[in-house]
């Protein structure tokens, strides 16, 4: 993990940096958006929890609280179901168990330790594979997204555009279920090479059979994934990865016939003929399968013309639509609709999350009832109901244009929007950004839900992790969720501010 100071254009492959510190990096990993990096309303926070296990485990391994072993439980970790395509696309985001997150950051954050995955990661950027994802931390005033998202523009899509003067193809592949699909023995073999892990197996004695332990006593013993959700799972992801890049490394030697560029589970193959980029692919296919993954078949493409083949379909299509202006739609209700034609055309896109999220000012912006707001309305909910991860946005637009509705109309407009929602299967996530925006008094709906976060919300017990194993006393005080409610979302406004939805904002950018 690294502290970027300005994205590289160069041909040097490693980002412009200075190396974190342990305590630096303990500091970073332990901040709530660390723990969870997705998008959860302002009155929902980690943090305090973490702080409370920290002070509990003092530097500590969870293995002196515990009366069992939780690897021998289910559900350890809380798994939060997020919808991808309002259907049966489910992506499960998991909340890992405080005490071993906090338990696995003490572990990876030693001194010793930090400093041999940094060389670790330092070993990897040696070969062919140019890394554009190594983890870049901001310790400063610039956020951590941001970073990476500037990261993500000058180190891929431009350099990609640059490639078009030396080579005439560009294939675009990615891993299937990168998280679900990591074989955790993967990380002991990036960390101490295949023989030697071989040789510990099962002994838990050097640092990457320990950190294989604490992924794998949050998940029931598993050793096929990883959870996803957290800073500190990418950081292991990257790590993964990047011995991935040197096994490749190890088939394909340095040349000037092709380039291979990798933004975490994304890799680029440039070249000058189609066979000499499936001859490249079938090295990363067969690297990529020796850590349990495999390449996405539908989301392998090739381009003869570099540049049209350097950014996505859905991202040249967005550029079209950046300025919804007054000239092909004047009023709110017409660029709903072009988002909606957009929506239909690239679901769940990191296109339309950035075009929903820049609407999202301008109809801030309205202060009277434009008379159509139950229209606006319905197109809004249906963008969300095709492409449920843009809702963070378009709960913010339905907030700031319900509250434009006389108070009778108000309770109607929700309702409706209620029921539409309440059709996506298996979705708790969207139901925590749901409640956001009907739990103000000012809307005074009640919001029912069943998802355990939500009834914390509203002052119920509700269980998120398994806390049979722990013997200690202090670390379950420790755990109470009622800490995760850090303001009354009661008192919330009624409309949704852009503050709000900042990370989103700034995620929507980073694909």
């Amino acid at each position: 993990m690294s502290q970027s100071d300005a994205p590289s254009t160069n041909d040097d492959s490693v980002i412009v940096r200075s190396v974190l510190t342990p305590d630096e990096a303990r500091k970073h990993l332990l901040k709530g958006s660390s723990y969870f990096s997705g998008d959860f309303p302002d009155y929902l926070n980690f943090e305090p929890i973490l702080n409370g296990v920290e002070a509990v485990l003092k530097g500590g391994n969870f293995s002196a609280f515990k009366s069992e072993n939780p690897a021998n439980l289910p559900d350890v970790n809380y798994s939060l179901i997020s919808n991808k395509d309002g259907r049966f696309a489910w992506r499960p985001l998991e909340l890992i168990h405080p005490a071993i997150y906090v338990s696995l950051v003490n572990l990876i954050c030693e001194p010793g330790n930090w400093q041999h995955i940094v060389s670790k990661f330092k070993e990897f950027e040696q070969g062919v594979v140019e890394c554009c994802s190594a983890p870049v931390l901001s310790v400063d005033e610039q956020s951590d997204n941001a970073t990476q998202i500037s990261s993500w523009w000058q180190r891929v899509e431009q350099r990609s555009i640059v490639h078009s003067l030396e080579f005439s193809h560009i294939m675009h592949t990615d891993v299937a279920d990168c998280y679900g699909s990591l074989y955790t023995h993967s990380i002991c073999w990036a960390l101490h090479g295949l023989e030697i892990a071989k040789k510990e197996k099962g002994k838990g004695t050097v640092l990457g059979n320990k950190i294989d332990n604490h992924v794998q006593a949050g998940r029931y013993g598993q050793t096929n994934g990883i959870p996803q959700g957290s800073s500190l799972m990418d950081f292991l992801a990257e790590l993964v990865l990047g011995y991935v890049d040197q096994q490749i490394s190890l088939v394909l030697t340095k040349s000037a016939d092709f380039k291979i560029l990798r933004y975490r589970d994304d890799f680029r193959i440039f070249a000058n003929s189609d066979e000499k980029c499936e001859q490249i692919l079938k090295v990363v296919s067969d690297k990529l399968r020796s850590v349990g993954m495999k390449l996405n078949v539908g989301k392998t493409v090739s381009n003869t013309n570099v540049v049209a083949g350097s950014v996505k379909e859905d991202k040249l299509a967005g550029i079209e639509l950046q300025d919804l202006g007054t000239a092909n739609a004047a009023t709110i209700q017409k660029q709903l609709l072009r988002l909606h034609a957009f929506g239909r055309r690239f679901p769940n896109s990191g296109a339309l999350r950035k075009l929903v999220g820049g609407l999202h000012k301008k109809v801030a912006g309205q202060k009277l009832n434009p008379g159509d707001l139950d229209v606006q309305v319905a197109i809004a909910t249906d963008i969300a109901m095709v492409s449920p991860s843009t809702f963070p946005a378009i709960a913010g637009i339905l907030s700031n244009l319900i509250s434009l509705a006389p108070k009778a109309e108000k309770e109607i407009l929700w309702a409706g929007v209620h029921r539409k929602m309440a059709r996506v299967p298996h979705n708790g996530y969207l139901e925590i950004w749901l409640q956001r925006v009907t739990k103000p008094k000012s809307v005074g709906i009640e919001f029912v839900s069943s998802e355990p976060i939500c009834e914390i919300v509203n002052g119920k017990s509700a269980k998120l992790w398994e806390n049979s194993w722990i013997a200690s006393k202090d670390l379950i005080a420790a755990l109470d969720v009622s800490k995760i409610v850090v303001s009354s979302a009661a008192d919330a406004d009624e409309a949704m501010t852009l503050e709000e939805i900042e990370l989103f904002i700034q995620n929507a950018d980073n694909y």
